[in-house]
């Protein structure tokens, strides 16, 4: 009787035990921070909503840090400030790739896993890249303005050249533009960080007559679009196209009352929430070395880029886009 009891109990120890192992893989002494282009926008506050989901499913600390207004250097110092923690991970989307790069490269050289999300510095040594395929944002953009446009008119963008993510939706647009010869790019104006000067700059466009005429108005960024739409709506405006960038609440109410035509829609919560699970994964089944170039290695453990895909939103998908992040906010 003994001998079989006791195969009853080493039985159920080796169903048991894997079980409460997997329990206990994760711990709230496992910190991960997401490090953000500008913590001040809508748009950054649904990645830290995603990135703080996984956490609590995994019982992991997480933190979303960076600077409140888009400044590269004071992102790049916060990565730094953030990588001297030790952390299990860091996501990081990329202002200005030339100044992270570096940084990035120190924290795996350190053995501390780093991905990109939003925008990219493949030149660094971040293990991948999770994401919207920019290129194909601005293409999605471009057919817009060239259905609505018929093919001709005057183009302007608001943009902050220089920062990847917005360069790849501007060079998507111009793959689209190059099929129609009438479609001519004015200026690509530079925000320089402050969507507010989108407001004034759109104003002096929009006084802009006969050949000098701008017919369509891009906004590269998240919030450039909702000042535009006010120069418009200053000047009763209702014969201009207005594209713009994400699915903040502004956008959305703008797309409503018809000022903005429509919008391109990226998934910053799903960056974020796989980006973190990502991030557990490589801290608990780490690959050595770190600082490989995976990118070149057809045996590679990590995928070159993670395509969380967009969409456009327009009137005819509006209310299907609101309730959803309605439900969200709830």
């Amino acid at each position: 009787m003994n001998i079989l009891r006791k195969r009853y109990l080493f039985a159920l120890l080796a169903v048991v035990l894997p079980l409460i192992a997997g329990c206990t893989r994760h711990s709230k002494s496992e910190q991960y921070y997401l490090i953000a282009t500008n913590t001040a926008v809508p748009y950054w506050k649904a990645a830290a909503n995603g990135f703080a989901a996984a956490g609590l499913e995994y019982g992991v600390s997480v933190d979303t840090r960076g600077p409140a207004g888009l400044n590269a250097q004071a992102e790049v110092d916060e990565f730094n400030a953030m990588v001297a923690r030790k952390p299990a991970g860091i996501l990081v989307s990329v202002a200005n790739s030339q100044l992270m790069a570096p940084a990035i490269d120190a924290a795996i050289a350190a053995g501390i896993p780093v991905i990109t999300i939003d925008s990219d510095s493949p030149e660094s040594k971040r293990l991948y890249f999770i994401g919207t395929n920019n290129l194909e944002a601005g293409r999605l953009g471009g057919r817009r303005v060239a259905a609505v446009l018929n093919g001709k008119g005057n183009v302007v963008f608001f943009s902050n050249p220089g920062q990847p993510n917005l360069d790849e939706r501007l060079k998507g647009y111009m793959d689209i533009f190059a099929g129609f010869p009438g479609i001519k790019v004015v200026e690509n104006f530079d925000i320089k960080a402050d969507p507010g000067t989108a407001l004034d700059k759109a104003g002096e466009y929009l006084e802009r007559k006969g050949p000098a005429r701008v017919d369509a108005f891009i906004c590269l960024d998240s919030r450039s679009g909702v000042n535009v739409a006010e120069a418009f709506k200053r000047r009763n405006i209702t014969d201009r196209l207005l594209v713009a960038m994400d699915v903040d609440s502004d956008t959305l109410r703008l797309i409503g009352d018809g000022t903005i035509d429509s919008t391109i829609s990226q998934k910053p919560y799903t960056m974020a929430y796989l980006g973190l699970k990502a991030l557990d994964e490589i801290h608990h089944y780490p690959v050595k070395p770190m600082d490989q170039d995976f990118a070149l290695d057809p045996y590679s453990p990590f995928p070159a880029f993670v395509n969380t895909g967009v969409a456009l939103v327009d009137k005819t998908n509006l209310s299907a886009v609101m309730k959803k992040q309605k439900e969200a906010n709830q």
